[in-house]
């Protein structure tokens, strides 16, 4: 016969745990794809924060009243979301390079609606999108933001967070800087070929004024741009290195703007 004991207080603890792993699990790339179903992320919270309640070691929670205890409660979910929200700020640089490159393609007025946000996309970053989903799979990053959560109940016991806001925000400011650097990269090739075809098409202009260069060049736009990133593909892995090595630098720099 099976005898397990589980007192109020070890439901308040578990419920703690359960809030930090929900607002990871709801902010995180990969884990928070909107075309998996809530019942599934829900269940998958509540598996993995009883996993972390019988691994990790308890530690006492201290309040006194209804208030405090929700004190508690927020300080989780903001560590929680900001481990998560770590990762999903640098994911999104595949938007800024897709935006920019349909930009200068001309297929800026071409919009989709991303399944994994439900939101209004550019053809280019829907497709940056699910390539760098792909090789967060292919190279086991998803594992890594599991391992980093879990870490945080070591280094962040729980009602241990300390939000240090001149930690916090400078590691914001240093990421912005490397956002715009990434985002340019994984799209240099594409720039740099549409400078010298608007440079050819602006020379053509000059000597054959009766070319109707603005039908032209749309087109030869869309070819180029199009074979190029065709012909550029192999190097995005290289570019989602970037984007990993990010993601990782952020995941620790919020950690320890909250110990």
């Amino acid at each position: 016969m099976i005898n397990i004991t589980f007192t109020y207080a070890d439901l308040e603890y578990f419920l703690l745990i359960l809030v930090r792993v929900t607002c990871f699990v709801h902010v995180a790339p990969f884990f928070s794809l909107s075309g998996v179903p809530r019942w599934v992320k829900v269940g998958f919270s509540i598996f993995l924060a009883y996993l972390l309640y019988t691994a990790v070691g308890r530690t006492e929670v201290v309040y006194n009243t209804l208030l405090g205890y929700a004190v508690v409660v927020m300080k989780e979910a903001m560590t929680g979301f900001l481990i998560g929200w770590g990762a999903q700020i640098c994911a999104t640089v595949t938007s800024l390079a897709g935006s920019i490159a349909d930009m200068e393609i001309g297929l800026s007025m071409v919009s989709l609606m991303d399944p994994t946000t439900r939101q209004q996309a550019t053809f280019t970053g829907v497709f940056y999108q699910y390539f760098f989903t792909l090789l967060m799979i292919i190279t086991g990053m998803y594992q890594y933001l599991l391992r980093a959560l879990i870490d945080s109940f070591t280094l962040i016991p729980v009602n241990g967070a300390i939000f240090r806001a001149e930690s916090l925000v400078e590691s914001l400011a240093v990421f912005m800087g490397d956002y715009i650097t990434i985002g340019f990269r994984i799209i240099l090739p594409i720039f740099c070929t549409m400078i010298l075809l608007n440079a050819v098409m602006g020379v053509l202009a000059k000597v054959s004024p009766q070319m109707n260069m603005f039908a032209v060049g749309m087109q030869l736009k869309v070819l180029v741009g199009l074979g190029i990133m065709f012909l550029t593909i192999r190097m995005l892995p290289n570019a989602a290195d970037y984007v990993f090595v990010e993601m990782k630098r952020m995941i620790v720099s919020f950690v320890e703007g909250m110990t």
